[in-house]
């Protein structure tokens, strides 16, 4: 089973020696931005629905008869949205802490 969003192993993620930066400062980008990173994942996790819904689809319609794998790909859609829900919660999270450093 793959990962969707990545955060599995080497997929990407987080490195912990990854040093801070200053405003300002320049250093070689090493890898995605954040931001693409997430979008990326997003996508994923939105193709995975739409395969999931599209193979409900066919087989309420009799285009398809296979019930276990239209199972597995719903579940696997779900575990996909689920998984990227978590992250959305902490980084809710991670805001909220922030906001309430005071200056």
């Amino acid at each position: 089973m793959t990962d969707p969003l990545g955060l599995i192993g080497n997929g990407g993620g987080v490195q912990p020696t990854t040093p801070l930066r200053r405003a300002g400062e320049q250093t070689a980008q090493q890898g995605p931005e954040f931001k693409e990173l997430l979008l990326d994942n997003i996508r994923q996790v939105n193709d995975l629905q739409q395969d999931a819904e599209k193979a409900i689809e066919d087989l309420a319609t009799g285009r398809r008869d296979d019930v276990a794998n239209v199972m597995i790909a719903k579940q696997k859609a779900d575990m996909a949205f689920k998984m990227l829900l978590q992250v959305r919660n902490k980084l809710v999270d991670a805001y909220e802490e922030i906001k309430e450093i005071r200056v």
